[in-house]
């Protein structure tokens, strides 16, 4: 891990870049998988799962039976403990489920709003070197609640051609309604066109690798909308003596872990408090099972030592990291001003894998720089919301006046006349009953 201390604001940016991969190669390998799904359907989709999968599939959709029997198999300590975690996760994403709002802007003139479902959601489930079940909750639950009537989830299947069982008991919990066997490029095009097998949907949730990130950027080109733009896992730590070493090191190894192209910064006042993270995280590493991936991540990850809270705050906020744990003194200080951050733990005992598991909030964030302009996954990303206007004699007589001068200003004659006809015609009416 490469160590800045104290170094000048023009040279952050450079520090804190993430690793950039480029993107030409994979347009051209997604281009072709969206191509062959659109010609072929699921015929290109179990091509390309044999592919780069390993698996002849004779089926891409798994049945209701056979989800269910997979999940029978979750282990009872696995099953207990998704029970606990979707409970939290149910808990903390309803809080957020709220009416619309309903104003009467001018007399005879009432605005409301009401919040409906996204009728169609397709979540992706990577697989790869871990199969992530926590992430059917983070995605099944909010869109469980929201109301959506068809929940697709794809996730890549084993060597075995089947899915792990705790996937399938999370997708029984949170309503699936729909499970199919398929991962990468050729899953994000099956959600994005349909298939005989896969449905078609109308936003699609969910992490992947580098080509999943990418096969999602190309469904925005057709009309699919997805969650946000995504990229590597990554985290950032501020901390200072009050931190201990052992809790800090253990967080940024289970960010590196993730990846090859993971990354961690470690941002501290002290220099002496950085170096005894760093040993702490050297022991830790030494152990784990996926310490190769993590090794890679830390290589490319970094140590920047910055004595102002200031100057540390705003690193914070130029970083924009995806998860931001905050041990520090002067934690009040670094929570009013902050202003770009995907998720925050504070303190000795909030892990960052609290929030990838169980504490409630969801894990599924902006990552690159992108928690500047966007949230992370939440109740209303599974929501739209529709306005509605009723006007009454009063209401068109309020404000049509101003609407015909508008319109008249931007040269719409057909969007003035719509309302000069209502206003004349009530002017009819009113002489109408006079002269009666």
């Amino acid at each position: 891990m490469k160590t800045y201390v104290n170094p000048e604001r023009e040279s952050w940016p450079e520090i804190l870049k993430r690793p950039v991969q480029s993107t030409e190669a994979l347009e051209n390998t997604v281009r072709e998988i969206f191509e062959a799904v659109k010609e072929e359907g699921d015929q290109a989709v179990k091509e390309f799962t044999k592919r780069f999968d390993g698996v002849r599939l004779s089926k891409v959709r798994l049945s209701p039976e056979a989800c269910a029997k997979l999940a029978s198999r979750c282990p009872e300590t696995l099953s207990r403990a998704i029970d606990l975690a979707y409970e939290n996760i149910y808990k903390f994403h309803l809080a957020q489920k709220g009416t619309g709002v309903r104003v009467t802007t001018r007399p005879g003139v009432e605005c409301w709003s009401e919040k409906k479902a996204i009728e169609k959601v397709g979540i992706y489930i990577p697989g790869g070197t871990a199969p992530l079940l926590s992430t059917v909750l983070m995605l099944g639950i909010p869109a469980q609640i929201a109301g959506c009537r068809e929940i697709v989830l794809c996730s890549p299947p084993d060597k075995k051609g089947e899915l792990h069982p705790a996937i399938c008991y999370a997708a029984l919990k949170c309503g699936v309604t729909t499970v199919c066997r398929v991962g990468g490029v050729q899953a994000i095009a099956g959600l994005t066109l349909g298939t005989e097998e896969i449905p078609a949907v109308y936003k699609i949730f969910g992490p992947g690798n580098q080509y999943v990130t990418q096969a999602k950027q190309w469904a925005t080109r057709l009309g699919v909308s997805i969650d946000m733009p995504a990229g590597p896992s990554e985290l950032m730590v501020v901390a200072d003596h009050t931190a201990d070493p052992e809790f800090m090191a253990a967080d940024l190894l289970s960010q590196a872990e993730h990846g090859t192209d993971s990354q961690v910064v470690l941002l501290t006042d002290q220099a002496e408090t950085g170096q005894e993270i760093l040993s702490a995280l050297d022991d830790q590493l030494s152990r784990l099972p996926r310490k190769d991936i993590a090794k890679e991540a830390i290589r490319h990850s970094r140590l920047v030592v910055l004595p102002k809270v200031s100057d540390m705050v705003d690193m914070v906020n130029m970083y924009a990291p995806e998860h931001l744990i905050i041990c520090h003194r002067n934690e009040d200080i670094f929570i009013s001003e902050l202003r770009n951050a995907g998720s925050v733990f504070l303190g000795n005992y909030s892990p960052e894998s609290a929030g990838d598991y169980a504490s409630g909030t969801n894990h599924t964030l902006p990552t690159n720089g992108y928690a500047r302009q966007y949230s992370g996954v939440n109740l209303d990303s599974f929501l739209k919301s529709i306005t509605f206007q009723r006007l009454d004699e009063e209401g068109i007589q309020n404000i049509g006046p101003a609407i015909e001068v508008m319109a008249e200003a931007e040269g719409l004659q057909a969007h003035r006349n719509a309302v000069t006809v209502r206003l004349n015609a009530l002017a009819d009416k009113r002489i109408l009953a006079e002269r009666s």
